[in-house]
C-alpha cells in the first residue's frame, strides 16, 4: 500500500528549507490546514513507517537522525 496524498505533502514540506522564524508552521497551516502539534504528531509516526522510507529515503532517514540526536541529549 502506498502513502496517502497528506502523508506525501508532509515529506515534501520537510525536503523544503523555510526563512525565518514561523515561516514552517505558517506554510503547515496554510499549504496542509493542519495545526503544527497534530503536523508533527504525524511526521513522527510517518517516521516509522517504511511506506515513507520506500517514498522519500533521503529525507526519511535524515528526520530519523535528527530525532534520534535530540533523544539522546535528554
Amino acid at each position: 500500500m502506498e502513502l496517502g496524498t497528506r502523508e506525501k505533502a508532509i515529506l515534501a514540506l520537510e525536503r523544503r528549507g523555510f526563512a525565518g522564524p514561523g515561516a514552517k508552521e505558517r506554510a503547515i497551516r496554510e499549504e496542509l490546514g493542519l495545526p503544527p502539534v497534530r503536523y508533527y504528531q504525524l511526521l513522527n509516526a510517518l517516521l516509522d513507517d517504511e511506506r515513507a522510507l520506500a517514498h522519500d529515503p533521503v529525507t526519511v532517514n535524515r528526520l530519523r537522525r535528527i530525532r534520534e540526536a535530540r533523544r539522546e541529549e535528554r
